[in-house]
């Protein structure tokens, strides 16, 4: 029923949203004496907020024309390289003709299934976009999925990461962004349990939640208080008519931005009301970075029930992958296999999505892995949105991660009897620590900022 209300307050804010826009229109005719007036701008400023808040955003699109290599402006064409019913494999190919031919190391973007469209990844991509050659997984909105497709659980999610890694190819570095984090890691280990050629060079893990018993956030208790049989009854709905995926049980994206909405309700009021004031003030600047992060954080997709309610369980209520009991087609998943693929993951010191210490857990998991191909990095004053976007992401974490990448492949080519110093020691991981001063590497403490203005800690 939720989603049914939901399409019919749509439907009802439609003549006040033609109303709003009407008037808007009419005050900024330029013959209108009242546009110039104090009065006149007010009512502009208040009908544009009501447009932003009321209407229903789209999927975004990357937008990522082109990148810049040493120098020279090199344009980049989006494509789809493979398509499967519940996701796409985007490559962003750089024009060879201009730049020349690259060998760059080879990485795969897996976005987060959580409610928002791998285009939340855009600052990701286009800060990796000069020395890699970048693909992301595009994954599908289940809404616009047919029932007749099939089901889309957590095992499938493993087995898409593994086909979109295969398809890829060796020496693949493999960066997951928060909720991908699990599936990411157990698709590695089962790419090692069975010696597979195509086993990532790297794994990169950005602020997923590995063991959300550490430090736990309002939205890991959330999922562990409530029974599974309780979002099943209370945010599972079926698709209404004439979507595609008519009849598809699934999590609504709606339901997701409501949670995070509430989560910092007060920052958003607050980016809203400065909205309008830079409206009537002609603070263009201001008034076009809001609505970029808005037209991005307000555009949400539906996942499958089945996968979301899976995800609840084995991520959040029975801890499967840290307690080493998660099974995927029947095989217990081992992290200990994991011997070929170094390991890096980054947390935020502010995240209030995956709290600290969640995504480290990752190193406890993986002994397989020499420790000079284990890294950790804190970055202070971020939060979650903060670790992948932003400032901070392209000036200390990205730098961090294309040297992790480079370090490696550098030390696979030179081969085993030639290794190159290390690459970073991993830092212990104590789930009753104070971490709130974490944030070294090699010995050396970096720089705090905030990810973004208006949403410091998403």
């Amino acid at each position: 029923m939720n989603y049914y209300a939901y399409e019919m307050a749509h439907a009802f804010m439609s003549p006040w949203r033609f109303g709003m826009q009407a008037l808007r229109h009419s005050l900024e005719w330029p013959m209108n004496p009242v546009a110039k007036t104090p009065v006149g701008k007010n009512l502009i400023a208040a009908c544009e907020v009501f447009e932003n808040i009321t209407r229903r955003y789209g999927k975004p699109e990357f937008g990522l024309k082109a990148t810049h290599i040493n120098g020279l402006t090199v344009p980049v064409n989006e494509e789809i390289v493979l398509t499967k019913p519940f996701a796409n494999l985007i490559r962003f190919v750089r024009d060879e003709t201009v730049s020349g031919p690259r060998n760059d190391p080879k990485v795969l973007i897996v976005a987060p299934m959580s409610g928002h469209y791998a285009t939340l990844l855009r600052g990701t991509v286009d800060a990796m976009l000069p020395e890699h050659d970048v693909y992301i997984t595009d994954w599908a909105d289940a809404r616009n999925v047919p029932l007749t497709v099939g089901r889309f659980d957590f095992d499938d999610y493993i087995d898409y990461v593994i086909e979109f890694t295969q398809f890829i190819g060796p020496n693949t570095n493999i960066i997951a962004v928060c909720q991908p984090a699990v599936p990411c890691l157990a698709a590695t280990a089962v790419m090692g349990q069975h010696n597979d050629p195509c086993a990532p060079a790297t794994l990169t893990l950005m602020g997923g939640p590995i063991d959300t018993r550490r430090n736990p956030t309002k939205v890991n208790e959330l999922a562990s208080t409530r029974s599974l049989n309780w979002f099943e009854q209370n945010v599972i709905s079926a698709v209404p008519f004439p979507h595609a995926g008519f009849m598809r049980p699934v999590y609504p994206g709606f339901m997701q931005l409501t949670g995070f909405m509430t989560m910092n309700l007060e920052r958003h009021m607050n980016a809203h009301v400065d909205l309008f004031n830079d409206l009537v003030k002609g603070d263009c600047d201001s008034v076009k970075q809001h609505q970029d992060f808005y037209e991005e954080y307000l555009a949400v997709m539906d996942l499958t029930a089945e996968f979301y309610l899976q995800t609840i369980k084995v991520v959040f209520q029975d801890h499967l992958l840290p307690d080493r009991k998660l099974v995927h087609r029947n095989e217990l998943v081992d992290c200990g296999a994991i011997t070929r693929t170094a390991l890096m993951t980054i947390e935020g010191e502010r995240d209030d999505i995956t709290g600290i210490g969640q995504t480290a857990a990752a190193h406890d998991l993986c002994v397989s892995i020499p420790e000079d191909e284990k890294v950790h990095y804190m970055q202070p004053g971020v939060g979650h949105y903060g670790v992948f976007n932003g400032t901070r992401w392209r000036t200390e974490i990205q730098p961090r991660i294309r040297e992790f990448i480079r370090t490696i492949q550098y030390k696979r080519q030179a081969g085993a009897g030639a290794v190159r110093k290390p690459v970073a020691k991993v830092m212990t991981v104590d789930s009753t620590a104070d971490w709130s001063h974490s944030g070294k590497v090699n010995g050396h403490l970096n720089g705090s900022g905030r990810s973004h203005p208006l949403s410091p800690g998403e």
